[in-house]
């Protein structure tokens, strides 16, 4: 096949992606707009290649493609393209600008008046620098710094991220894919393809607008090694937020007349199970403020433990008793610290954790 050559000469790869989007009218399959080349040395060009496809019942021609900057340059096919056909699109990016880079590409072609964008992504550096931490925990060929993230504290809003540190420990090249997202959290793997022995990271986006109560929210994603990888309990990722109340717009007088919450303790301790299946502990809940104390949400951040309050609105001056429970077998299995959560209407104490201690 004839190809429009943009770029001379022939450059180290470093990627190479089958990118099909499912675009309707588009006509042309790819599995993945975007690639992420992770670390760029300064000066050395990189280059992407994008295999799509026609999936159109006609032939395809490329009229042209447009680039987002002068630093990017393209090849594709000149020739038409038959239904169903393979074809791909190299794209070249020459990293003589360091810090981050996101380039577009848009493919303008006989099957829309819409452009096919394709994207490459990454960070020119004068030198790579590796994760120096230590990869604790084992996710199948994987191995990672943390099984367990947590968005504390954030507003309605904001948009947090936390970082998983990936090194393969295979002998083939792996595509880590974040399986099971829920649509608040977005995932992105740099660089898309890590060589055995080498690592990468996955950057986590918690969107807080699209949840839904205040509170503890909590999931599990899973780290696939590839695409088409079967989501399994070894490979399994909890993830919690909490999700505040904000009492910014109070004034001072209504700030003056609200409710207070006290505990007669933050930390529980239960004890040893010594052979017990279960422990059991009170916490005692009061209002000591000057109007109702409402308390919205009562949440476990693990399994294994169990609470009960016998009420939930409390005038000023009344109290409640907290019943907690904690049961061995099921901690075992915990991948966090025991933890009560509690959302109230107390602008001091929006959140309040109660930290469970058991042997």
């Amino acid at each position: 096949m004839v190809m429009k050559k943009r770029i001379a000469g022939i450059l180290p790869m470093c990627v190479l992606a089958f990118l099909p989007l499912s675009v309707q009218a588009q006509k042309i399959e790819a599995k993945q707009p975007m690639v992420n080349c992770g670390q760029v040395l300064f000066r050395q060009p990189v280059v992407v290649e994008y295999e799509l496809k026609n999936t159109g019942f006609r032939s395809l021609r490329i009229k042209s493609v447009r680039t987002s900057c002068g630093c990017t340059s393209v090849e594709y096919p000149s020739q038409p393209i038959a239904s169903g056909d393979k074809f791909v699109v190299k794209v070249v990016y020459d990293a003589k600008q360091m810090g981050h880079f996101d380039k577009q590409v848009g493919i303008y072609s006989n099957a829309s008046s819409s452009p096919l964008v394709l994207t490459m992504r990454g960070v020119v550096v004068g030198e790579k620098v590796d994760f120096d931490g230590e990869y604790a925990y084992e996710l199948g060929e994987l191995q990672v710094d943390v099984n367990n993230i947590e968005f504390d504290d954030v507003n309605r809003g904001d948009r947090p991220l936390q970082v998983i540190h990936i090194r393969n420990i295979s002998d083939r090249v792996a595509q880590p894919q974040l399986m099971h997202l829920p649509n608040y959290l977005s995932a992105e793997v740099s660089p898309s393809k890590i060589l055995p022995g080498r690592s990468g990271v996955a950057t986590i986006t918690l969107d807080t607008k699209k949840l839904r109560d205040f509170g503890l929210t909590q999931t599990s994603v899973y780290l696939g090694f590839g695409p088409g990888d079967k989501v399994s309990p070894n490979k399994e990722i909890p993830v919690s937020a909490v999700l505040l109340p904000n009492f910014n717009k109070q004034t001072d007088a209504q700030l003056a007349m609200a409710p207070q919450l006290k505990l007669s303790t933050n930390k529980l301790n239960l004890g040893e199970f010594n052979g017990k299946s279960k422990l059991k502990g009170e916490v005692l809940v009061e209002n000591v403020g000057k109007s109702e104390l409402n308390i919205s949400s009562l949440q476990m951040f693990t399994t294994g433990i169990g609470v009960s309050l016998n009420k939930t609105k409390l005038a000023p001056g009344e109290s409640a008793k907290m019943k907690i429970t904690a049961d061995a077998k099921l901690l075992k299995t915990a991948k966090s610290a025991p933890r009560v959560l509690m959302i109230t209407n107390d602008p001091a104490h929006a959140k309040t954790v109660i930290d469970i201690l058991v042997k």
